[in-house]
């Protein structure tokens, strides 16, 4: 399985980037994580693999949204009012086996290389 995420960049707080990840091969259970420089990867949103359910940490909850196309294999979230706090590198993940354990990075075993995301003040 190959993961590939894009449209990180450089947006000013209070603007929106919206990310892609593309997957080969089956539909699986799919959550975005970020790493900041210096700080542990941490949990961001995730999505059920029919698109019926979806999870998100408390520091995105009303700015960020994911949703996913199944017949494009392409997983997005979509982030709104940007903070410089949300600056990290965004990580989509695949989770093969549907542990539903969400919040985990041990949870899924496929990930994408990362796109940065800047958000200048």
């Amino acid at each position: 399985v190959q993961l590939q995420a894009c449209g990180g960049g450089l947006v000013q707080a209070g603007g929106s980037l919206r990310l892609s990840c593309v997957a080969s091969g089956r539909t699986y259970d799919m959550g975005w994580f970020r790493q900041a420089p210096g700080k542990e990867r941490e949990f961001v949103i995730a999505i059920s693999w029919r698109g019926d359910n979806t999870y998100s940490a408390d520091s995105v909850k009303g700015r960020f949204t994911i949703s996913r196309d199944n017949a494009k294999n392409t997983v997005y979230l979509q982030m709104n009012s940007l903070k410089p706090d949300d600056t990290a590198v965004y990580y989509c993940a695949a989770d093969r086996d549907g542990s539903g354990l969400w919040y985990s990075p041990r949870a899924y075993e496929y990930w994408g290389q990362g796109t940065q995301v800047t958000v200048s003040s």
